[in-house]
């Protein structure tokens, strides 16, 4: 469902309802249902329009993997940051050459900007 919202914002439950290919398509009770669990979590985001609600997400796709990876770290995490950075390199040895380098071009990114708030202090 976040799927459909984060290819087109605003759509009511039968709009996303209809989103879902068939062989896996729920009832409209079911998207209603967890649009509203997704809403109380703070995932998506509402605006009543008529008699429905018009749904949105109020998180983009990577912050909620970022997120998502928080959590299982913090699950997991045996307290030390060695164990992590392993397992992230484990896996991101199965990268490709592209993913590799945007990998690094965001290693740098972050550097630079960690860098920066150093002069602010």
């Amino acid at each position: 469902m976040l799927e459909a919202l984060w290819q087109q914002p605003h759509l009511d439950a039968k709009m996303v309802c209809s989103r879902i290919p068939s062989h896996k398509q729920p009832s409209l009770n079911t998207v209603q249902s967890t649009l509203e669990r997704l809403y109380k979590k703070g995932l998506v985001d509402r605006i009543k329009n008529g008699h429905a609600y018009s749904y949105f997400t109020s998180v983009s796709r990577s912050n909620l993997l970022g997120r998502l990876m928080g959590d299982v770290i913090h699950l997991l995490h045996d307290g030390r940051l060695e164990t992590i950075l392993s397992s992230f390199v484990n896996v991101a040895a199965d990268l490709d050459e592209r993913s590799l380098n945007d990998l690094e071009a965001l290693i740098a990114r972050k550097k630079r900007e960690l860098g920066e708030g150093e002069g602010e202090r």
